[in-house]
């Protein structure tokens, strides 16, 4: 079955993907007028609705040339942060159409904002069908290009819970990756390692579980997951539970111990069967290497797909070495929620875009303060410079500020490829959660009149080596305890899982670990300005972000920490 299975999905994604390779590749030998076309386009679909109106889209499409079309986009659109949209959205998610673009959305994407409440990022059926769904077959297909064997076993394919919740009039929420799987063809269907309603379960422990129980059970050939962490954790439950898995395997049950709800445990128990040859392959694995890792229990694992820029460097080191020799580990691309930029095309770190199903605009690094910067084409960017992309796409976002910075690397035909760096300042996210100052200065604050302590100075450092966050606090009251330090940021922590829905879903699924608590001495921030005026910086422009990704601050703190006798 496998070699059939093999056969079919090589077969029907290569037709439907090299025809979106060719589009691709047509688009990106000129993508001046490829991003020319795209952004008519997008403005002709949306001229009628509310925003368009607003934003005299019509008038735009008076434009003669190119260049007149990209100034007068400019000059009647601004840009945007998701709370400017957030209004208009507003009104979709309770029943308006032709708000944002023709009728109503789908479904609308969730995910962590600057505010307590999460962005509903709308997603239109256009936008699925004419672009995400092409995109996907374009995805899917380049893994063969790849490793022609990549599904000759299964894929365990990581995605999010389909339905979270619903807008007021009735529309859902949740994970586009999950409901891309729900409606893929058949022939891809058979080539997922578990049932979709795996991604169900509450208990992100139990979860894991399951995924692992039932994939290492079989010959996993590719494994797909944006957030290299989630291959962590997925290794530490079978070092946890690996005699379990075995026990399971041999009697075709899942374990009584987890925590799933009776339905999904119905719809699991129906796909398993007891498999004695597989639970004694894996008993003679354990006797023979002790800690048993994926390139023993998955030996023709193919491709692991991750993402591989920005800050995950610290995630890869953890499984160094655990994977077979011969598995490609690509790069997922630049992607979010808002989003799919491109892919990445082959063993790089770039991520080739795709001209012809979004508009791109870039501002330099170094023009990012500035009040008025000058805003680029995807054809005007220079390989080796840095940019933030403002992007607009058939979904209702306008000139949408993605708060990145990219790095652009060589060419894919006559068009920029780009890879992340991190985000801009104020936002820290070591695995996706994107956890802004802001909201970190507002728990603590909410914390202070709740609890009374007050502090002088406060800071907050995102340490990846431990997958966790190291809190510093200067109370005002000198004689604050280490437990009581350690209560108030335990409240700290819980108000972030409140304020911030990715910090929280990252808490929960033990992706991001419990923070740590440091006691500061008196005048930790002086002494702190001080060090780094010596070193250079200017007294009249010093400023501190209180929350960083940046070991070569954390350090500056590192001695200032109260030492208890």
């Amino acid at each position: 079955m496998g070699t059939k299975n093999m056969l079919v999905a090589n077969f029907l994604l290569s037709c439907a993907g090299s025809i979106q390779l060719a589009k691709l590749n047509q688009a990106s030998r000129n993508p001046q007028a490829a991003a020319a076309k795209t952004l008519r386009n997008i403005i002709t679909y949306a001229k009628d609705t509310a925003y368009g109106k607003e934003h005299n889209f019509a008038q735009i499409l008076e434009a003669k040339t190119d260049e007149e079309l990209y100034r007068r986009w400019q000059q009647n659109v601004p840009v945007n942060e998701y709370e400017d949209l957030r209004p208009y959205v507003e009104r979709h998610k309770n029943g308006e159409s032709d708000v944002l673009f023709p009728g109503k959305p789908v479904m609308y994407a969730t995910t962590s904002g600057s505010t307590a409440e999460p962005k509903w990022i709308p997603m239109t059926q256009e936008y699925m069908k004419m672009v995400y769904s092409k995109m996907t077959h374009l995805w899917l297909y380049n893994f063969i290009r790849n490793r022609p064997k990549v599904y000759s076993g299964k894929a365990l394919s990581i995605v999010g819970k389909v339905v979270e919740g619903y807008a007021p009039d009735g529309t859902v929420h949740g994970s586009v990756s999950g409901v891309t799987q729900r409606d893929c063809p058949n022939f891809m269907k058979v080539l997922y390692s578990n049932p979709q309603c795996v991604y169900s379960i509450t208990d992100y422990n139990s979860r894991y579980y399951v995924l692992m129980r039932m994939g290492i059970e079989q010959d996993i050939t590719i494994i797909i997951t944006a957030n290299p962490s989630t291959i962590v954790e997925l290794q530490n439950n079978v070092n946890e539970y690996f005699d379990e898995y075995v026990t399971d395997i041999e009697n075709g049950t899942i374990s009584q111990k987890l925590d799933i709800a009776p339905e999904i445990r119905a719809e699991l128990e129906a796909c398993v069967h007891p498999n004695p040859k597989r639970a004694q392959e894996l008993r003679e694995l354990k006797a023979r290497y002790g800690t048993v890792l994926p390139k023993h229990y998955w030996p023709n694992l193919q491709i692991l797909n991750t993402w591989k820029c920005g800050n995950t460097d610290k995630y890869i080191e953890k499984f160094q070495g655990s994977l077979p020799e011969h598995t490609l580990h690509m790069e997922f691309g630049y992607f979010a929620s808002e989003c799919r930029f491109g892919l990445v095309m082959d063993d790089t770190l770039n991520t080739v875009l795709f001209p012809h199903f979004h508009y791109y605009e870039f501002v330099r690094e170094e023009d990012l303060d500035k009040e008025n910067p000058e805003f680029l084409q995807l054809s005007q960017l220079e390989e080796g410079k840095r940019y933030c992309p403002f992007i607009t796409t058939w979904a209702g976002l306008y000139r949408y500020n993605m708060t990145d910075l990219l790095e652009v690397g060589p060419k894919y035909k006559n068009s920029p490829t780009v890879h992340l760096i991190q985000k801009t300042k104020g936002i820290v996210s070591m695995t996706g959660e994107k956890l802004y100052e802001k909201q970190f200065c507002d728990a603590v604050h909410q914390v202070e009149q709740e609890s009374g302590m007050m502090t002088r100075f406060f800071v907050g450092f995102a340490d990846q080596e431990r997958s966790s966050y190291d809190f510093y606090w200067e109370f005002s009251d000198r004689s604050t305890t280490q437990a009581q330090a350690e209560e108030f940021t335990r409240k700290v922590d819980e108000k972030l899982k409140t304020i911030n829905c990715e910090y929280g879903a990252k808490r929960d699924s033990l992706r991001i670990k419990d923070p740590a608590t440091y006691r500061l001495v008196k005048d930790s921030f002086e002494t702190f300005k001080q060090r780094c005026i010596d070193e250079g910086a200017r007294d009249g422009q010093f400023k501190l972000t209180l929350l960083l990704l940046d070991e070569g601050r954390h350090a500056k703190f590192k001695d200032l920490v109260v030492q208890d006798n």
